[in-house]
Order: C-alpha cells, then sequence, then structure tokens
C-alpha cells in the first residue's frame, strides 16, 4: 500500500540555505570585479580614490594582470557560501517560526509582516556577521594586499628591471599571517561596524518580500520579477548604508600596532571621525559606483538563482527520499 505524502517541506531552511549559498557564489564569481574595484577604493588614498572607473580597471590590468581583478576570488566564494547558508538558515527558521505563531493566532494571512521580516533579518544578519566576520577579513586583506605592493615597488626605484614578483600567499597563508601579527583579535576587527551593517539585509530583504506579496497578489512570481525585485531591494539598502561598508573595509586592514608599538585598534566612530576630518563626508563614499553596481547585480542574480535552486533542491531531495523509501 503506497502512501502519498510531502518529502520536503516548502519552508524547509536547509533547502533554503543551500539555495541561497549556491545563488550567492554564482553572482559572487559574475561580479567579483566590481568588489575588487570598490573594495581598494575604500581603503586607498582620495587622490588614488578618485580615479575613474576605467582608469582603475587600466591600472589593475596594467600591473597585476586580468587576475588582479579577482584578487582574493576564492576566500570571497568561500565566505558568501558560508554567509548565505547561515543567513538563509536563520532568516527561514525565524519565518517559519513567525508563520506558525500566524496560524495559531488565527490570523487571516502567514504572511510576514513588516516588522517580523525585520526581526528575522536582524536575527539571522546578527548570527551571520559573528560566523563569517573572520572569512572577511581575510578576503578584504587579499583583494587589497596586491594594491599595496604594487605601491611599494612603485616607490622602489633601486628594483630590478624583469625581477619576479613577489610570491602571492594563499588563503591560509594570510590567515596564518594575520594570527601570528596581530593574534586572533584582528579576525574580529570591523565587526562593529558589520553588525551595524545588519540593517542592510534587513532594508534589503523586507522590502523584497514586501515588493513579493504585492506582486504575489495579482500574477506568479518569476525568476525575471524577482531579478528586478532584487535589484531594486539593494540598490536602497547599499546607497544607505554605504559609508559603514567604507569604514568597516578600513578596519579589516588597519595594523593593530599605532607606530609605536602599542596595541591600539581605532574604533567605528573614530574611524569615521578620521575620514571625515581628513577626507570630508565624500571620503565615506569612495568606490560607491562600482560597489553599488556590484551589490545590485549581486543581489539581482542571487534572487533570480535562488528560486530556481530552491525548486531543484527540493526536487533531488524528493527523489532521493522516495528511493531510500522503496
Amino acid at each position: 500500500m503506497s502512501q502519498s505524502k510531502p518529502v520536503v517541506p516548502q519552508n524547509d531552511n536547509v533547502a533554503h540555505a543551500l539555495a541561497g549559498a549556491g545563488g550567492g557564489i554564482l553572482s559572487m564569481a559574475l561580479t567579483y570585479p566590481l568588489i575588487t574595484l570598490s573594495t581598494r577604493a575604500q581603503v586607498e588614498s582620495k587622490r588614488s580614490a578618485d580615479t575613474t572607473f576605467l582608469a582603475a580597471v587600466q591600472k589593475i590590468v596594467a600591473r597585476e594582470g586580468i587576475s588582479g581583478l579577482y584578487s582574493g576570488l576564492s576566500s570571497a566564494l568561500f565566505g558568501i557560501s558560508v554567509t548565505n547558508f547561515v543567513y538563509y538558515y536563520w532568516y527561514e527558521w525565524t519565518r517559519a517560526f513567525f508563520e506558525a505563531a500566524a496560524v495559531k493566532a488565527g490570523r487571516a494571512s502567514k504572511k510576514l509582516t513588516t516588522v517580523e521580516s525585520m526581526i528575522a533579518g536582524a536575527i539571522a544578519g546578527s548570527a551571520t556577521v559573528i560566523l563569517t566576520n573572520p572569512i572577511w577579513v581575510v578576503n578584504t586583506r587579499m583583494t587589497t594586499r596586491k594594491a599595496a605592493a604594487a605601491d611599494d615597488d612603485d616607490k622602489n626605484t633601486a628594483a630590478l628591471p624583469g625581477a619576479p614578483p613577489a610570491k602571492k600567499p594563499s588563503t591560509i597563508g594570510t590567515l596564518l599571517a594575520l594570527l601570528k601579527n596581530e593574534g586572533p583579535q584582528a579576525l574580529f576587527a570591523g565587526v562593529v561596524p558589520a553588525l551595524v551593517l545588519v540593517i542592510n539585509p534587513i532594508l534589503q530583504y523586507t522590502l523584497f518580500e514586501q515588493m513579493k506579496n504585492a506582486v504575489e497578489k495579482r500574477r506568479k512570481m518569476t525568476a525575471t520579477l524577482a531579478f528586478f525585485l532584487g535589484a531594486a531591494g539593494k540598490l536602497f539598502a547599499t546607497s544607505v548604508t554605504y559609508p559603514y561598508i567604507t569604514v568597516k573595509s578600513q578596519m579589516h586592514v588597519a595594523p593593530a600596532s599605532d607606530g609605536t608599538g602599542t596595541q591600539k585598534r581605532e574604533g567605528m566612530m573614530e574611524a569615521i571621525n578620521r575620514v571625515v576630518r581628513e577626507e570630508g563626508y565624500a571620503g565615506l563614499y569612495k568606490g560607491i559606483g562600482p560597489k553599488v553596481t556590484q551589490s545590485v547585480l549581486t543581489a539581482a542574480f542571487l534572487f533570480a538563482f535562488k528560486d530556481v535552486l530552491y525548486e531543484q533542491t527540493v526536487k533531488l531531495r524528493g527523489r532521493v527520499t522516495r528511493k531510500a523509501l522503496a
């Protein structure tokens, strides 16, 4: 006697987490050169950061080759897969909790309200920041290190023509050097602005969920619609929170020593005040062009890929479960 029952619930948080991780990897790989450009602009001097988009690309390619645009890609792909897996797992878990509470309370619709979406985003975002900040510290160091090395070579007039370039450290090498020179606490540099930046995905996903709910009242959600809704949500969120993204990147690469041997790390407000004092408020928005472009495209691709990957994950797990029960 055969039994027919759903093998995977539609709110399955593991399926959502896997789909989010896969979508993040694909979207990150497609847009990574823009991340390199924006991250370097955030940590370089104002004069260097003021170069145009095409000039910045040409400068990197001339000094480092095309591979320079992909510095730190391996750690970024690992980072985004972990980040998205953790985020979507906790977001979907929290959403399922709120939906169950809505049903129990007899609410007409179990769709998340704006406040519930924001709470779910805050819980998921905070958990993600704490668990993944070390990955992004290493990634920022790898993304910016080639620029620093190239600048040192430009200043070294005694360098011999044709001399072999310095060996590029690996992700593990960068991590070990960081632990050796600055200690484990360096892996949590910039964690305060990163926690403030939890508001970025809250704004993004809250806006996306509300727009999605409005669309689904009229028509079926498609990958194309998800692409544009995701882009709109991320454009708004990144534009609002960009100063904290700049400060976080600077704190990721700042040495723990103040130059006198004293271990002192700059705080978030100190970093903001320093940037404003040295470069004006415009200094908080260095690299915003490529960053907003990258963030919007990444979010758009992510939402488009995620829905497709989620459906495929559910189907795959269903086939595996049915075979196991046969």
